[in-house]
């Protein structure tokens, strides 16, 4: 089965909690606001939080210290991977990252391989906000973060 790790990165001001979101890039998801948490897949022998830290960083092109890391848990996802989530009170400017890139046949089946950034936009998104426009797969994660961060006094 194959496994991956992400980090449900957030900031609290004036009292109100804001998700660090990012739009993926390339052609299919172009015009729809689906956005998704920093992660990706373990490589072979590399530990969940080791890959997070490591996805989340090259998804954003920036280096981030992750002082407070929390597991937060672990889910199953529809395509049948893993996924092993963490979280962390981070500040980070979105307009100063960049993605990495990746190669894709565009249009599919002309033989143009063209390259695409595989996150095209960054942004703090309020809490509320955030839970609608995530990928479903990983809603629960910020539900999850939620509820711990309620418990807190902030």
């Amino acid at each position: 089965m194959k496994r991956s790790a992400g980090i449900v990165a957030y900031k609290i001001e004036k009292g109100k909690i804001y998700i660090f979101l990012a739009h993926m890039g390339g052609p299919y998801w172009q015009g729809k606001n689906v956005w998704s948490i920093l992660k990706g897949e373990l490589k072979k022998e590399e530990r969940a939080k080791e890959a997070a830290i490591r996805e989340f960083e090259e998804e954003c092109g920036q280096k981030v210290l992750f002082q407070n890391l929390e597991y937060l848990h672990t889910e199953k996802q529809k395509s049948r991977k893993l996924v092993t989530f963490f979280s962390a009170e981070i500040e980070l400017d979105p307009s100063i990252c960049f993605s990495n890139t990746f190669q894709k046949e565009f249009p599919k089946g002309s033989g143009i391989i063209q390259e695409f950034k595989e996150m095209d936009n960054y942004r703090w998104v309020p809490l509320e906000e955030a839970k609608e426009i995530i990928l479903s797969g990983q809603r629960k994660s910020i539900c999850k973060l939620e509820t711990r961060l309620k418990k807190r006094t902030f």
